[in-house]
């Protein structure tokens, strides 16, 4: 829960690279394509829509990004569930620690406080982010593909 007690999905994770890097890793989809979707339809920038595509899941999502500066900040917003017009807000910050080291924060907010599922649904993005920040953490600092978002859900 966030300060209004409004439910969040949060991850925070250090990376090993300088924060424009780190960035560069989210902001541009041909290196975001090495971790975590197959294909992004363009790089993020304030104002744009941009669909990523998932195609070991046979999924897309249209992204509408808000607000971005380089090296520090990447807000947008994605869907949120079955309708079209559910969406939830994304931040993620690049908070440099060092000349090589950045320390990335994830929140996402939207979540529907009276949704039945709403447990399973911050737990689940949770995770996600987890999982996103974790593959990217290897990419960047070592250069390996551990197929965490693949291998989450094989089938």
């Amino acid at each position: 829960m966030n300060s209004e007690n409004e439910p969040v999905a949060a991850f925070e994770m250090l990376i090993r690279k300088p924060s424009g890097d780190v960035f560069e890793a989210l902001a541009n989809p041909e290196i975001t394509s090495k971790f975590w979707f197959t294909k992004g339809s363009a790089r993020l920038e304030a104002g744009k829509t941009v669909t990523w595509e998932w195609d070991q899941f046979g999924i897309e999502a249209e992204i509408i990004v808000n607000e971005v500066k380089p090296g520090r900040l990447i807000r947008f917003q994605w869907p949120a569930g079955e309708k079209d017009s559910d969406y939830r807000s994304v931040k993620i910050s690049f908070e440099p620690k060092s000349d090589d080291t950045t320390f990335v924060r994830v929140v996402e907010e939207g979540f529907d406080k009276n949704d039945k599922q709403l447990v399973e649904q911050v737990a689940g993005q949770t995770g996600g982010w987890a999982l996103v920040l974790s593959a990217m953490k290897a990419w960047l600092e070592h250069g390996i593909d551990l197929n965490v978002v693949s291998d989450h859900h094989p089938e």
